[in-house]
């Protein structure tokens, strides 16, 4: 490995000695004062020359590691590359996301080398792609399709390729790339170095270092990562019908520069975009409905700060790198330990701080405390912050904004002076609280978990009697003249009013109508959920009417005794059963649904 020589500042450089002067100023320059342990390790003089195989987690700072390999190797005492003709390295990574910032990343390191980098990712012009490739490039950072594209056609030349770098390679071989990557790495020279990075080693990666690795070296930096020092956990208990109040909340607790939040759809993105854009937050969304253009430009009005809130599934979860990330919200509980730590990765990078929230309907604590464990977080469960704790908060941040030392320019002074000769300093200051608080969007008010937790925080045994002590009727139009039952009536209300099984209470089926309760503390949000999911005339079951009932289905049956019979009354008039339905037309379903044992009815 080649010495660097003397640096301008080299003391500031000191730590950079035994790298190439081009990408030790390079570091110096973007703010790095030491090499994380990945990047330490892939430069020391046992990984010289050698295939690597690399453990180490997400925001360990593994792209510099990869470019740090090659560049050590590559530029030596010389100051710039040659004139771009082949590659001179390959980078592969699962996603375009993730490729565009491989490619970014690698730009500025190289940047006083005179290296040129050229990325090729599905959703861009693949014909100014081959164009930059004829032209020459010194590396090629892309997608596994794409790069074989090219390949086939005869754009991408990997004959005197010295690097292949493999970046997520566990994702890739999880999403279906491996006939891509076989190809790839075939058409490579023999005495190419392979440099294969992934967070975990399934079988299938330990197959595919054997076949294309030799001697490799095994470094990782797992265990001394475990959790992500730079993060810190919490973890939130809410109401399953709370769940967008609880992020409201958050966001405005925590106000961070820019935020992201995860979900676990398409639908429940668009959704909650929409839901915080309404409220007044500088929201976007990237999910796999968006194009590449589309998401480009959502995370540019993040770097831009025009936006500070991301609402994003997965897919956002691997090549998202912004500086000023510094809080991330699991919306929906992560589907394992691994997708956790690659969501939360995306904040606490370069050793800077940052928060992950879980929030965590109470039903699933007892999941996310395992997956927890598991993934060995140390996650401090609180309380979400209620309008209290969040307006204390904007006080103390607004005296501190208005505290810090500033130089006024002249026309900032003469403005001060005016509004001071104008208003008291009592009103002026009043006026200014005010100005500050209208543009934030209001906190909410969530329902009080105390009662459904343990006071170790476990949630409750919760049963339909539990907490029904202040309760609203609700009716639907469906009743017993067509199956009405509650083992399908039960999950068409948690669907059609966004609560769950537990937050309904006593069900009356009489002939044609149901009666149920729900608390009424969740009437309002039940009653939107109810109207939102509403399609008239439909003949599925967002055509069935819900709403609140005037009357308990007592006085319902009473009104609707047969007069002037006993109270047995003739065989034929029981209850109306087989009588028209009240008012004529049609029932909510076109055929009626018939008795069935398990499963919503069928249409």
């Amino acid at each position: 490995m080649a010495q660097s020589g003397s640096l301008p500042g080299a003391a500031s450089a000191a730590p950079f000695a035994a790298l190439p002067a081009a990408l030790a100023t390079a570091l110096t320059a973007r703010g790095y004062t030491a090499l994380t342990a990945v990047q330490a390790a892939v430069i020391e003089p046992e990984a010289e020359g050698r295939d690597l195989v690399v453990s180490a987690r997400t925001g360990s700072g593994k792209t510099v590691a990869f470019g740090l390999a090659m560049g050590a190797q590559l530029f030596g005492d010389e100051q710039a590359l040659p004139r771009a003709a082949a590659p001179l390295g390959l980078v592969v990574a699962p996603t375009r996301e993730l490729a565009l910032q491989v490619s970014r990343e690698l730009t500025w390191l190289f940047a006083g080398t005179g290296a040129t980098v050229t990325t090729c990712v599905g959703g861009m012009d693949p014909s100014r792609e081959r164009r930059a490739l004829y032209q020459g490039a010194h590396f090629v950072v892309g997608t596994p399709g794409r790069l074989r594209d090219h390949l086939e056609r005869g754009a991408l030349d990997l004959s005197a390729l010295n690097f292949v770098v493999l970046d997520e390679a566990d994702e890739m071989l999880d999403m279906g790339f491996r006939e891509d990557l076989e190809e790839l790495l075939d058409a490579t020279p023999a005495n190419r170095r392979t440099l294969l990075f992934s967070a975990t080693l399934p079988k299938p990666i330990v197959a595919l270092a054997k076949r294309y690795q030799h001697d490799a070296l095994r470094i990782s930096t797992v265990g001394d990562e475990q959790g992500h020092g730079d993060i810190a956990y919490q973890a939130v208990t809410v109401s399953p019908s709370d769940i967008e109040n609880a992020v409201v909340n958050l966001l405005r607790f925590h106000e961070a520069e820019t935020a992201i939040l995860f979900c676990a759809t398409r639908d429940n993105v668009r959704h909650l975009h929409a839901t915080l854009v309404e409220r007044g937050f500088a929201a976007v969304a990237l999910s796999g409905e968006h194009s590449q253009n589309e998401r480009n430009h959502a995370l540019q009005a993040l770097r831009d700060k025009r936006a500070r809130v991301c609402v994003a599934t997965d897919v956002a979860a691997r090549g998202i790198d912004i500086a000023s990330l510094s809080l991330v919200i699991h919306v929906e509980i992560p589907r394992d330990a691994e997708a956790l730590q690659h969501r939360s990765g995306r904040t606490g990078r370069a050793g800077k701080k940052g928060t992950a929230v879980l929030i965590v309907p109470y039903p699933r604590r007892r999941r996310v405390e395992m997956m927890l464990r598991g993934a060995r977080i140390d996650a401090d469960w609180i309380e979400v912050p209620g309008p209290e704790a969040i307006r204390a908060q904007d006080h103390e941040r607004l005296i501190a904004t208005l505290t810090a030392p500033i130089e006024p320019s002249e026309a900032e002074s003469e403005l001060a002076g005016r509004l001071l000769a104008t208003m008291g300093p009592e009103d002026l200051a009043l006026a200014l609280v005010r100005a500050h608080a209208s543009r934030l969007p209001e906190p909410e008010e969530l329902i009080d978990m105390s009662a459904r937790t343990k006071p170790d925080g476990q949630a409750r045994p919760v049963h339909h009697r539990e907490g029904f002590d202040d309760t609203v009727w609700f009716r639907m139009d469906i009743g017993r003249r067509h199956n009405a039952d509650p083992r399908w009536l039960l999950p068409l209300l948690c669907r059609r009013g966004h609560v769950t099984r537990n937050e309904i209470g006593a069900i009356r089926i009489a002939a044609n109508e149901t009666f149920f309760q729900i608390p009424r503390a969740l009437e309002a949000k039940f009653r939107a959920a109810v109207a939102r999911t509403a399609q008239p005339g439909s003949e599925d079951e967002s055509g069935i009417t819900i709403d609140l009932s005037p009357e308990t289905p007592r006085d319902a049956a009473r009104e609707n005794r047969p007069r002037g019979e006993n109270r047995g009354g003739h065989p034929g008039n029981r209850g109306n059963d087989r009588g028209p339905r009240p008012g004529g037309g049609r029932p909510p379903f076109k055929g009626k649904p018939k008795p069935h044992r398990k499963g919503p009815p069928q249409a």
